[in-house]
Order: C-alpha cells, then sequence, then structure tokens
C-alpha cells in the first residue's frame, strides 16, 4: 500500500547486525584468557563487548601485550598507540617489546586468535583484506601475513557485501591474498559462518535474515545444518 499523500513512506525494517552488534557476537566467542591481536577498524569494536567475568589479553604488532582500552579523547600518550596509531592503555602487567620480539610471538605461534577484516574470503579459508587497486585502498598488508599464519584462529569481520553489494564471501579471491586457507570463521552483519573442508557452512543467521536471502549474497554455496537463527 502507497503512504497517503503527503507523508512518507516508512523505512524498511532493519535487518542483520550492526557493526557493534557484529563486534559484540564475536567476542562471545573468544574464550576467557586469550591471547588475541585485534585488527585495525571494525575489529577493534570486540573489546569493548566482551562478557563480564571474562579477561583476554591483548596484542599488538608495534611492541605491546596487555594493552587496554583507548583512553577518552584528548588523553593518554601520544606515544603509546597500537598498530592502528590509536592512542590506547596499558593493563596491569602489561609488557613493552620491540616489533622483532613481536613478531616473534605470533610467528611462533603464542597467539591464539587474531580478528581482522576483510575484502574478501574464499570458500577454502583464503584471506584477502589489502589492495592497492584503488585511492583508498590499505596501502600495505602489513603485519596480517604474518598474523594468519602464525595464530591458532582467524575471525574474519566484515559487512557481508560491498558497498556496490558485490559479495565478499566468494568461491575464489580475486584480490591478492594475505594467506591460504587460513580462515577460521567469518562474522557478517548477516550471519555467522564457519569455513570447512566442505565449504561455508552456517552457524547463525542474524536477526530478520532467512537462509535464501543469505545465499543470493553469497558468492558460494553455503551448508545449512547444524544452523540457528541469532536469538532462538
Amino acid at each position: 500500500m502507497s503512504a497517503a499523500p503527503g507523508t512518507k513512506p516508512a523505512a524498511p525494517e532493519a535487518i542483520g547486525w550492526t557493526r557493534e552488534g557484529i563486534a559484540e557476537r564475536v567476542a562471545q566467542d573468544i574464550p576467557n584468557g586469550s591471547y588475541v591481536n585485534l585488527g585495525i577498524g571494525i575489529p577493534e569494536l570486540v573489546a569493548r563487548y566482551v562478557p563480564a567475568g571474562r579477561t583476554l589479553v591483548y596484542h599488538t604488532e608495534n611492541g605491546l601485550l596487555g594493552m587496554g582500552p583507548s583512553p577518552a579523547a584528548g588523553a593518554g600518550d601520544p606515544e603509546l598507540i597500537n598498530a592502528g596509531k590509536r592512542r590506547v592503555t596499558m593493563m596491569p602487567g602489561a609488557a613493552f617489546f620491540d616489533q622483532a620480539t613481536s613478531f616473534a610471538m605470533i610467528r611462533g605461534g603464542h597467539l591464539d586468535l587474531s580478528v581482522l577484516g576483510a575484502l574478501q574470503v574464499a570458500a577454502n579459508g583464503d584471506l584477502a583484506n589489502w589492495s592497492t587497486g584503488t585511492d583508498d585502498a590499505i596501502p600495505a598488508v602489513g603485519g596480517a601475513m604474518d598474523l594468519v599464519a602464525g595464530v591458532k584462529r582467524v575471525f574474519v569481520m566484515t559487512t557481508h557485501v560491498t558497498k556496490e553489494g558485490t559479495p565478499k564471501l566468494v568461491e575464489r579471491c580475486t584480490y591478492p591474498l594475505t594467506g591460504r586457507g587460513v580462515v577460521t570463521r567469518v562474522y557478517s552483519d548477516l550471519a555467522v559462518i564457519d569455513v570447512t573442508p566442505q565449504g561455508f557452512r552456517l552457524v547463525e543467521l542474524a536477526p530478520g535474515v532467512g537462509f535464501d536471502y543469505l545465499q543470493e549474497r553469497t558468492g558460494a554455496p553455503i551448508l545449512q545444518d547444524r544452523t540457528r537463527q541469532a536469538g532462538a
């Protein structure tokens, strides 16, 4: 039914998770006591939503273990920053070290989890999260190649499609690869999806999202056994 003359049509009902909702969902799945590296951008939000009673130890590539939350705007030490150049704080017992030691921690398998953004994730777990193909692209891969190769698990946080509606979960990546077969689980605004030897497997649908809607916006088949709706 069309809107009455002089009135605005009702806005479509929002579905799926917001950026904050994705971060909260990721935080639920990180075990207590984990050593975690949070990537630049949306992954940094995860630290805000760690469930009460659970303690995580945050690592940043530029040489800090035991990183605390960002201080209030204008506060903090301008020389105490994370890899994204954002001011941070220190938790009790935090330690500083040089970058070589920081990457030795990563390459030595001492971190439990890395949470990263993505441009594309392939059905076999390949990850592409950098590109030099556009003017606003991330300028270099940074430490992501080491992170995905050295940590025990890799979680990806991303919107399910680009601003143009192109799927980010695909059969094969077309962007330069950060790592081959490294992604464990994907958290998008539409769903939580595991990467398995058989391909993408749905774990949970976001609020208001149906399976057909999800599959239409995914560039590879999704297995849907053992699934559940958010909040069920």
